[in-house]
């Protein structure tokens, strides 16, 4: 199972995959079992919208564990949240802001144990 960080400006956190694109993104979601999705809404100019993922993962039922929507943009951030929320997803978890600190700690934890880098 991965996390994945769809943004096209912001470092990616520890124990995440980048998607640096709307179609990155659903590809990830199509190839894998996906636990946490953070998503951004503003993906560059002329490209599609953190919301085309959204869109995308309803219409095929690839949904991940939760979501968290980082996105500035709160007219964005807010479309994307309701979206989810109406599509009443049995068992997701949509977070309407960024992923606090101890779910950023834990996914990093969980990379380093993946490595062997350390972790019980």
């Amino acid at each position: 199972m991965i996390h994945v960080y769809l943004d096209d400006v912001r470092p990616c956190p520890a124990g995440f995959v980048p998607a640096r694109t709307a179609e990155e993104c659903l590809l990830l979601l199509r190839e894998y079992e996906v636990d946490i999705l953070s998503l951004d809404y503003e993906l560059g100019y002329g490209q599609p919208s953190g919301f085309a993922v959204v869109s995308g993962l309803i219409a095929a039922g690839t949904y991940p564990r939760e979501v968290f929507v980082h996105s500035s943009s709160m007219l964005g951030r807010a479309q994307m949240v309701r979206a989810l929320r109406d599509a009443e997803i049995p068992g997701l978890i949509v977070n309407d802001g960024p992923m606090p600190p101890a779910v950023l700690a834990q996914a990093a934890a969980g990379e380093e144990r993946a490595r062997g880098d350390g972790g019980s």
